[in-house]
């Protein structure tokens, strides 16, 4: 907190700086309330998160890893994405008004550029447009004159879109071992013990195989760094 009480001088800042120590303290708390909000539904970690409790579900764990485990893998590896983001956006937007090279207001906006361009890259155009028709407003011009208040709901929307997809497509071969499993074990009247418990340890063996945490989260990596 030191480094912003530094450029303030008096009530109302310093000479080079358009915010004052109270201002940017208040700004601070604003961000800090709002930033798991943000973080779960603006950033990868929301595609992340879907997919890994889409994974656990399909091998039949239960809970194993647990919800802390996954909210931890999901959590840095959108830092790991985010990254260059967030340096983009901390560049453009809180150093200049840092040094008072700018106001706070255009500060915003700069910084607000890298991340609409990140969740543009990301956000169907069919879900932007649901958004601009519910909310009335006139249609953008080009993609940059997209507001976040637009943006960022069609971004959540792609995003379950997509967890949802990749969800299924890892249960599918999870699926097939259930009803072969189920089927031989009715077949040979094993009615007193679930299907499920013994499909479970077939999965995981198979899923250990196959190498599959490293298949999951390189091909959801590649798949955010590289779109």
């Amino acid at each position: 907190m030191s480094w912003l009480l530094l450029n303030s001088a008096g009530p109302h800042g310093a000479a080079g700086s358009p915010l004052s120590a109270p201002m940017q303290i208040i700004l601070l708390l604003t961000l800090l309330t709002l930033l798991p909000a943000i973080i779960m539904s603006a950033t990868p970690f929301l595609r992340i998160s879907i997919v890994l409790h889409f994974l656990r579900q399909a091998l039949g764990t239960q809970t194993a890893p647990s919800n802390q485990v996954l909210i931890g893998i999901a959590l840095f590896l959108t830092m790991l994405i985010m990254q260059p983001v967030a340096t983009e956006m901390y560049e453009k937007g809180w150093a200049p008004v840092e040094a008072g090279q700018t106001t706070w207001q255009n500060g915003l906006d700069e910084a607000a550029k890298p991340l609409r361009t990140f969740l543009l890259r990301f956000t169907r155009e069919k879900d932007i447009a649901l958004f601009v028709e519910l909310t009335k407003q006139p249609k953008p011009r080009t993609p940059a004159d997209l507001n976040l208040t637009i943006l960022i709901p069609a971004y959540i929307l792609s995003e379950l879109k997509a967890g949802f997809q990749i969800g299924a497509v890892l249960y599918l071969p999870f699926l097939v071992i259930d009803i072969v499993v189920a089927s031989v074990t009715l077949s040979i009247g094993m009615i007193q013990l679930p299907p499920v418990m013994i499909s479970a340890p077939f999965k995981i063996l198979l899923f250990v195989l196959v190498d599959g945490w490293n298949l999951v989260i390189g091909s959801l990596m590649k798949g955010l760094l590289q779109t």
